[in-house]
């Protein structure tokens, strides 16, 4: 079942179109990578995900009925735009952002102080937020996003501005999240995030959505015919052996080993099985796999029209 769905999502300002007939449906407990380059349309989407701003035409549709202002307190939003008031205690600007999601004063302190550990951060509690470095001010604002315990978290790069110890205790958190129950939307362009955590992706460019799908799914359906075979013996056997079936992309020696990897591209009307028979024919074969294509590599193929 969807938490979230996007009908043919239209939005214009005064000459721009930022969102063109955009569609996408986001499955409960999972994590959602919205893709795309700068100005393709992700934080427009988001801000109407967010009723900050409205289509003009289309439908947003949350837990299986139109979105109200009311939904809101069940989403949590992390804009790439970080803000905090500086003059502020970091507990009291905590506090401030959880009893605006509702929270008691009482169950927000409750909850903070537990996240606060959790990060590391319980010795700031006292202190002015103008004091902490841009990571410990990040990490204030990815408690304050999640404290409320929201069915919904939006994060719109979230990963900007950490260190990789940082980055990737906040990607735990972002499981941890999901399998609490949660459902997780994250607009980012590290694409190595994508395939480490998300489920599923959009790609939006130009305004449009381009792509939809899980990640191991859309991975699979733009892989282009290549195998990466190691073997024992002479390379050129190799390449006679395959020579109406495939095209030879390389061929490199495996260190410390008699064994080399040759890269083939087979051609529309051979098969995995007749390939693979022709080469264990020829010489030792230790393996044959598929090279499935990174998430990076179709992003940028994706943008620039080579799908």
């Amino acid at each position: 079942m969807n938490i979230l769905q996007i009908a043919n999502v239209t939005k214009r300002y005064a000459g721009h179109t930022a969102l063109d007939d955009v569609s996408l449906e986001v499955p409960k407990g999972s994590i959602y990578g919205l893709l795309g380059p700068n100005g393709a349309g992700k934080t427009t989407l988001i801000r109407v995900i967010n009723r900050i701003t409205l289509p003009d035409a289309g439908t947003v549709t949350f837990d299986g009925r139109p979105i109200t202002d009311d939904d809101i307190h069940h989403i949590g939003y992390l804009p790439e735009e970080r803000g905090l008031y500086k003059k502020m205690k970091v507990g009291q600007q905590a506090i401030f952002f959880a009893q605006l999601k509702g929270l008691s004063r009482r169950e927000a302190v409750e909850r903070l102080k537990k996240w606060f550990v959790r990060f590391g951060i319980q010795d700031w509690w006292d202190k002015k937020v103008e004091d902490l470095s841009k990571g410990m001010a990040q990490k204030v604002q990815f408690i304050s996003t999640v404290v409320h315990e929201p069915r919904l978290l939006i994060f719109d790069e979230p990963f900007s501005g950490f260190d990789p110890i940082n980055a990737n205790m906040l990607k735990q958190e972002i499981l941890r999240l999901r399998d609490n129950g949660a459902t997780v939307i994250f607009s980012t362009h590290n694409m190595s995030s994508v395939e480490e955590i998300c489920d599923h992706i959009t790609l939006i460019n130009k305004s449009h959505n381009i792509l939809s799908g899980s990640v191991d799914e859309v991975r699979r359906r733009f892989g282009e015919n290549i195998f990466e075979v190691t073997y024992g013996g002479d390379p050129a056997t190799l390449e006679n052996a395959v020579a109406p079936m495939a095209e030879l992309l390389g061929t490199t020696e495996v260190s410390d080993t008699p064994y080399h990897t040759t890269r083939l591209k087979l051609n529309p009307a051979a098969t995995v099985r007749q390939t693979v028979a022709a080469v264990n024919d020829a010489i030792e074969l230790r393996s044959f796999n598929e090279v499935i294509p990174s998430m990076n590599d179709i992003f940028i193929r994706a943008v620039e029209g080579k799908l």
